[in-house]
């Protein structure tokens, strides 16, 4: 194991390493001379909503073989397509803790993005991070923590554009929930920014992301696809960005001021009736007065130009085709991301993995697909039969839908147990469904999403953190009448489940999230031991929702919490959480053995030239963690080994955060040694008086573990 963890490191570096912005810059000037000025206008300014055959469109510039670009959404698939496969969405990814299965969902994706002759597919999502567990778009990114997004966002990112095709990370910055998102101002601490926000998206650079959405809301006070300091300062100057960025679809709210504080392209060109047209004519105006600058408008268009020769899209690329099969055999990914990504919260008696039963009771209307049919909500906007993906721009049509009690009953056949099915949350009808079954399997979910559809008034974000349609009920109800019930829960984020667990009959919880298509299929998969779950939570399971100190607001959002988000948080204040950051459990054991910290690192500021991402030496590998695991269990399974960093008491800062995870899969008995190579910047904290990453002097604590408060091996590092 210990190679191919090697092998993938190299990997990442050669990838990100065949892609030359010089290259593609030199291309760009070349280019840039043999525009005129309406090229030029043309190139940065979309044609309008719903006027042309992509949700964004910029019109062809003849003179340079440049196409009319086409670019759509989204982050897990290509919306409004009719033969694609819906990808699980990014927090199922995280859930899996499995950068090969990132990385391969993110070439997937591309792959049919470039079938469908799309230039830039609108993802993936580091915004928001997800300080609210409530927050509608959660579900859309990696998880509520900086490390694991960043490290999310460049396995998908370098997976895209290996494909050729623009990748486009997002939401930037600080869109952290969906009620008044398009008027609200998110206030945030420098260090803040930087540590949290900022950090997934200097990942996104690194990898040469080719673009970046700027958000709905204002930042400190100032419209994100206007703030200088977002735009200017911190992406193209400080994190060394050479891509360009494009509005969120009408985030655009001048002209002069969007263009000389760094917004590259406006999208769609227009708002939703097709009014408030800042650039075209009026950018034409604004360059003529000497508003806005030529050599602004030169580097508009230079840095679009770049990224579609960085990409090689100026050679034989597809046309564009939204009908066209691109499936291929992608659904294997879908599969194994879906699977991959359940977490097994409790397992009382080993209930799990089921043993041929001789009956089984289903009950609940997320056991079976939407009656209606599975696309037949706009934008996936109903929580109506299985959960697969939350609503709103970022979802994509199911090609097909495997349901829960599909997938279980094909199984049941082949093992010849019965199958009783209530396919209601009706708390009356359960009896008849799970009397004398040996085990009662009941569905329960959360959703969320876009704040332009309301589902079962939730606006966007969730109300509350219980599940929807009476979840609670039904499973007491089931529990009064079962004494073996497993809870099977898909959701977009943390649901409260205490009444759920002071149900002493309720012997097991599969929280198996969203798993798209392969909903029914991937849970079979766990359920009956075909594979071991090796799930690991991307955010915290709390007693409360007032324990994680974070909602969404009403008017703007001071970001008070500062740094102590999810379980920064819990770990700060000493609240013990239901399931903790990074928990899941497995069908076999797994011990730790033997740390080994190797490293001299020196205290002080980062001070490398800038690349892309930020300072060059923020980047460098300067300690090598090692800890050796073994399965000591009897059958194969897969460890999410994870590091967690403490640093000394100068730095003020959480008590402990991740800084590296590996998973390896081991036969019974075997082991292997997890090394973890932990980057400048993974011992830096953001000096707000220097300006500068800094390794603060002093004692490091490294705990490795199963989770972030199942730590096995510790060992210390001092940076002098």
């Amino acid at each position: 194991m210990r190679f191919s963890l090697f092998a993938a490191a190299f990997a990442t570096v050669s990838a990100a390493a065949t892609l030359d912005w010089t290259a593609a810059y030199e291309k760009a000037n070349a280019s840039l001379a043999k525009l005129s000025q309406n090229d030029k206008i043309n190139i940065v300014t979309g044609v309008g909503w719903n006027k042309g055959p992509c949700v964004g469109n910029t019109a062809a510039a003849s003179s340079i073989r440049y196409p009319q670009l086409c670019l759509q959404d989204g982050p897990l698939g290509v919306r409004y397509a009719s033969s694609v496969n819906a990808f699980v969405p990014g927090i199922q990814a995280a859930a899996t803790w499995d950068r090969a299965l990132m990385r391969e969902r993110g070439q997937f994706m591309a792959e049919e993005t470039k079938g469908c002759g799309i230039h830039v597919l609108l993802g993936p999502v580091a915004g928001p991070l997800g300080k609210n567990p409530a927050g509608g778009r959660n579900w859309e990114g990696f998880g509520a923590d900086p490390y694991l997004q960043g490290i999310a966002m460049a396995e998908t990112i370098e997976g895209m554009q290996s494909v050729g095709v623009q990748a486009n990370a997002k939401h930037y910055i600080l869109n952290e929930q969906e009620l008044n998102r398009e008027t609200m101002s998110s206030n945030v601490d420098d260090r803040t920014m930087h540590e949290l926000y900022l950090w997934p998206f200097a990942d996104a650079v690194h990898a040469n992301v080719a673009s970046v959405m700027c958000s709905y809301n204002k930042i400190n006070g100032t419209w994100a696809c206007e703030n200088p300091y977002a735009l200017n300062t911190l992406l193209k100057k400080e994190l060394g960005f050479k891509g360009y960025v494009m509005t969120d679809w009408n985030a655009q709210h001048s002209t002069a001021p969007a263009a000389t504080s760094g917004l590259d392209m406006t999208m769609p060109g227009s708002d939703f009736n097709g009014g408030s047209i800042y650039w075209g004519s009026k950018l034409t105006q604004a360059v003529s007065s000497g508003q806005v600058p030529q050599s602004r408008l030169d580097d508009m268009v230079r840095r679009i130009l770049a990224a579609w020769y960085l990409l090689g899209q100026d050679s034989s690329y597809p046309a564009i085709n939204l009908k066209a099969n691109v499936q291929g055999n992608h659904k294997t990914n879908v599969r194994a991301t879906a699977r991959d990504g359940i977490v097994l919260l409790k397992n009382e008696g080993n209930i799990l993995p089921l043993k041929k039963p001789a009956k089984l009771g289903l009950v609940g209307s997320a056991a079976v697909v939407n009656p209606q049919g599975m696309n037949s909500c706009t934008d996936q906007g109903c929580n109506t039969g299985a959960l697969g993906m939350g609503w709103g721009s970022g979802t994509a049509s199911y090609p097909y839908f495997s349901a829960p009690a599909d997938a279980i009953r094909t199984r049941a056949q082949a093992d010849g147990t019965q199958i009783s099915l209530s396919s209601s949350d009706s708390t009356s009808s359960v009896g008849s469904a799970v009397n004398g079954a040996d085990v009662a399997i009941v569905f329960i979910t959360s959703d969320s999403g876009e704040g332009y559809i309301t589902v079962e008034n939730h606006a966007g974000d969730r109300n509350n953190l219980d599940p929807w349609h009476n979840g609670n009920d039904l499973v007491k109800a089931v529990a009064a009448a079962n004494k073996n019930v497993i809870v099977v829960v898909h959701s977009v984020g943390p649901v409260i489940l205490e009444t759920i667990l002071a149900q002493p009959n309720v012997k097991a919880i599969v929280w198996a999230g969203l798993p798209s298509q392969e909903n029914g299929n991937a849970l079979v998969d766990v359920l009956y031991g075909d594979t071991t779950p090796s799930g690991k939570l991307p955010y915290t399971i709390a007693k409360s929702a007032n324990d994680y100190g974070t909602g969404v607001v009403r008017g703007n959002d001071d970001f008070k919490e500062g740094l102590y988000v999810d379980y920064r948080k819990f770990d700060r204040d000493g609240i013990e959480p239901r399931y903790e950051f990074g928990y899941g459990l497995s069908y076999t054991n797994f011990t730790y053995s033997g740390i080994f910290v190797d490293g001299r690192p020196t205290a002080g500021p980062a001070a490398g030239e800038i690349i892309p991402g930020g300072r060059a030496d923020l980047w460098e590998t300067i300690i090598t963690v090692t800890v050796t695991v073994k399965n000591t269990g009897t059958v194969k399974g897969a460890e999410v080994a994870q590091l967690y960093l403490g640093f000394p008491e100068v730095a003020k800062a959480p008590p402990k955060q991740l800084r590296g995870f590996e998973k390896l899969t081991l036969e019974p008995g075997a082991e292997d040694i997890v090394a973890f190579e932990l980057k400048r910047r993974d011992l830096s904290v953001w000096d707000t008086t220097k300006q500068e990453w800094v390794v603060p002097p002093g004692i490091f604590n490294f705990s490795v573990g199963a989770s972030s408060r199942d730590i096995r091996q510790t060992g210390t590092l001092e940076a002098v």
